[in-house]
C-alpha cells in the first residue's frame, strides 16, 4: 500500500508539471490575441484599416498551441486512467487548479470588442490591495485579545511588563574620531599635562549576574565607592538611564539586554608634559618616541592623556592600528600601522618572530659582565593588576641581558626579549636579583626581604597582591593604582568584577570597567555628555571635593626604555635617555 501511494504521488507530480507547461503556452497565445484585439479596436477609432495580426501570430504559435492542447487532453486522459487504477474516481482539484484562469482568459478574448480590456498592472495592484486588506483584517482578528503598544518592537506586552529593545550590533571597526577628541582639552602646569574634568557617559549591557536584581542592588554590591544617596540623587537628575530612558526609581528590576548608561564627572590623572616626538610618518607606519607615564590607548582612568588621543587632538591623526604596546611607565619606540594591509603584514612578522626589540634599563646593584640569559617561565597570577612571576607552570620565556655601564650603585643593562610575555623584562630582572630602579611592582618590598630573587617569595599570590595594594595606598602612590585599580578612592568604583578583567599583553590593563561600565577603550562604550562647560565643578562628584598633590617625577618614570625596533627591511630607534648615560647622577 505504501509503495502504491509513493507511485501515485510521483505520477501526479509529473502530470502537474506537464499540464503547467501546456497551460503556459496556451496562456501566452490567449494573451497575445487579447492584445491584438485591443490594438485593432484603437485603430478602428482613428478610421485606420484594422490589421488582423491574430492570424499571423496564430500561424507562428499554431504548432505550440496544438501541442499544448494535445498535451493537456492527453494528460487528463492518462491521469484519469491511473487514478481509477488506484480506486480514485474523481480527479484532484489541486492538480488542475490553473484551468480556471485559462477559461477566464478564453471568455475575455471571446467577449472581443464588447468588454474593455483591463491592463495587467491594474489587475496586479487590485490583487495586492485585496491581499493587504485581508492580511490586515487577519492581524486585527488575531490581536483582539491584546493590543500592541508603541515602542515594543511588535511584541504584545502584559500589563506592567517592561519592554527591552534588542541589543545593537557593534561595529568592531569603529575608531576614535574628532567627536571623541573634542570632549575636553589639555592644560599644562608644573611640567605636567593635565585634562580639564568633563562629563562622560559610560555604557554597558546588563551582565548575566545582574539579571533579576534591581539597579539599587547592583549599585550596592558592585559600586560601593559611592553611597546609595549619591545614586539616588544621580537618578533624580537624569544621570542614570536604562534603554535611553531616565531612571527615577532604582528599584527597577534588570532584564537581559538592558542597556545602562551612567553620566559621571570624569577626572584624569596628570602625565608628563613632554611632547610626543614623531620619528617616522610615511603613510604606511607612524613611529613615535613615547614619554613615560602616558598609556598607549584609553584604559582605566586614562582617556585623553593617552598616545592615541594626544596624536588625534594635536596632530589630527586617527584610525591607527596598534602593532605593539608599551607599559604606561615605559618610554621609547612605539610603532603604529597606518593601513590595514601594513598592520596585517607587521602582525605576521610578530607571529613569525621576525621583529627584534631592544630595550635599555637601569637596575639596582652591579649587574654581571658578559651575556646573561634568563629562560624562566612566566605566569600571570593576577589579572586585576597584571601581576606576574616566575613559575614552572608559566609560559616559555627567554631574555638576553648585557651590562653597558655601572656607576657604583646602579647598572645600565641592554635587554633583548626573544619572547613577548607580560612584564617579561621586569620579571626576569627581579628573578636575577637586579630589579629595575624605581619599578613600583617588582622592586617592591612586598615580595619579601629578597624582593623575589630566585623566585623565593614565602607568600601566596593573594598575600603578595594585598601587600602591594596596601603599600601603594599608604604611600598615596598613583603610579601603581591608576595603572591598575584606579586610585585610592576610585579603586572599588573602577572595578566591577576583577575576575573578568583582562591584562594588556605588554602590561597595561585594557579592560578596566570604570564607574560600573564596560571598557572605555571602545568608542561605542562611552561618549561625551551634551554641552557641559569644560573644567566645571560638579556638586555630586567626589573627586571635585579632593585636593590631590601633583605626582613627582619619581612616581611617573620607570627606568625602562624601548631603544630599537627592527624588522627585515626597516629599523626605528631613539636617542639614549638621559638616565641611561654613564655620567648620569640620580636626582633623589
Amino acid at each position: 500500500m505504501i509503495y502504491k501511494n509513493i507511485v501515485l504521488i510521483r505520477t501526479l507530480r509529473g502530470f502537474r508539471l506537464r499540464l503547467k507547461t501546456a497551460n503556459c503556452k496556451r496562456n501566452a497565445w490567449l494573451k497575445l490575441c487579447s492584445l491584438e484585439t485591443t490594438r485593432n479596436r484603437k485603430l478602428s477609432k482613428t478610421d485606420a484599416p484594422p490589421v488582423n495580426n491574430t492570424a499571423m501570430h496564430a500561424g507562428i504559435l499554431g504548432r505550440s498551441l496544438l501541442f499544448g492542447v494535445f498535451t493537456q487532453t492527453e494528460v487528463i486522459r492518462r491521469a484519469t486512467r491511473i487514478l481509477s487504477f488506484f480506486g480514485i474516481n474523481r480527479i484532484p482539484r489541486a492538480l488542475f487548479s490553473s484551468r480556471r484562469s485559462v477559461l477566464t482568459m478564453e471568455q475575455e478574448v471571446a467577449a472581443g470588442d464588447s468588454t474593455p480590456a483591463v491592463s495587467e498592472v491594474e489587475s496586479t495592484r487590485a490583487a495586492a490591495a485585496k491581499n493587504g486588506k485581508r492580511k490586515k483584517d487577519e492581524e486585527s482578528d488575531g490581536n483582539a485579545g491584546g493590543k500592541k503598544r508603541r515602542g515594543t518592537g511588535g511584541k504584545t506586552l502584559r500589563p506592567g511588563e517592561r519592554y527591552v529593545p534588542p541589543p545593537q550590533k557593534r561595529n568592531p571597526g569603529v575608531s576614535f574620531s574628532q567627536e571623541h577628541f573634542s570632549e575636553t582639552s589639555y592644560y599644562f602646569e608644573g611640567g605636567l599635562r593635565k585634562v580639564y574634568p568633563y562629563y562622560f557617559d559610560f555604557k554597558t549591557y546588563c551582565k548575566g549576574r545582574w539579571i533579576g536584581k534591581s539597579l539599587l542592588e547592583v549599585f550596592k554590591s558592585e559600586f560601593r565607592a559611592e553611597s546609595v544617596e549619591y545614586y539616588q540623587e544621580a537618578a533624580k537628575e537624569g544621570r542614570i538611564r536604562l534603554n535611553e530612558a531616565p531612571v527615577e526609581d532604582l528599584s527597577v528590576v534588570l532584564k537581559n539586554n538592558d542597556h545602562m548608561k551612567n553620566t559621571v564627572h570624569r577626572h584624569e590623572p596628570p602625565v608628563v608634559g613632554t611632547p610626543l616626538d614623531v620619528l617616522v610618518d610615511d603613510g604606511q607606519v607612524l613611529v613615535v618616541d613615547k614619554p613615560a607615564s602616558i598609556p598607549v590607548h584609553p584604559c582605566g582612568r586614562f582617556r585623553h592623556n593617552t598616545v592615541i588621543f594626544i596624536l588625534g587632538k594635536e596632530r589630527g591623526v586617527s584610525e591607527l592600528h596598534t602593532v605593539h604596546r608599551l607599559d604606561r611607565l615605559t618610554s621609547g619606540v612605539l610603532l603604529f600601522a597606518r593601513t590595514l594591509e601594513t598592520s596585517k603584514k607587521l602582525d605576521q612578522m610578530v607571529r613569525d618572530r621576525e621583529l627584534e626589540k631592544e630595550y635599555v634599563c637601569r637596575v639596582e646593584g652591579e649587574f654581571p659582565e658578559g651575556e646573561v640569559v634568563c629562560e624562566e617561565p612566566i605566569l600571570v597570577v593576577s589579572f586585576k593588576v597584571g601581576l606576574c612571576r616566575v613559575d614552572p607552570k608559566g609560559k616559555e620565556s627567554r631574555t638576553v641581558f648585557q651590562r653597558l655601564s655601572f656607576n657604583g650603585k646602579t647598572s645600565v643593562v641592554r635587554c633583548l626579549p626573544l619572547t613577548g610575555r607580560t612584564h617579561q623584562i621586569r620579571v626576569h630582572l627581579q628573578y636575577l636579583g637586579f630589579p629595575i630602579k624605581n619599578d613600583p611592582i617588582y622592586g617592591s618590598s612586598a615580595w619579601g626581604p629578597n624582593r623575589g630573587k630566585g623566585g623565593v617569595v614565602g607568600r601566596s599570590d593573594e598575600e603578595i597582591l594585598q601587600a602591594l595594594v596596601e603599600e601603594h595606598r599608604s604611600q598615596e602612590n598613583q603610579d601603581f593604582l591608576d595603572d591598575h585599580t584606579g586610585g585610592k578612592e576610585a579603586a572599588e568604583r573602577n572595578v566591577t568584577d576583577t575576575r573578568r578583567q583582562q591584562v594588556d599583553p605588554c602590561g597595561d590593563k585594557t579592560d578596566v570597567i570604570t564607574d560600573g561600565t564596560k571598557d572605555s577603550n571602545n568608542p561605542e562604550n562611552g561618549s561625551k555628555s551634551a554641552d557641559v562647560p569644560i573644567g566645571s565643578r560638579d556638586h555630586l562628584c567626589s573627586e571635585c571635593k579632593i585636593v590631590r598633590p601633583d605626582p613627582t617625577e619619581k612616581e611617573l618614570i620607570m627606568y625602562l626604555h624601548a631603544l630599537r625596533y627592527k624588522g627585515p627591511d626597516f629599523e626605528y630607534s631613539t636617542r639614549l635617555p638621559e638616565w641611561a648615560k654613564e655620567d648620569w647622577v640620580e636626582p633623589w
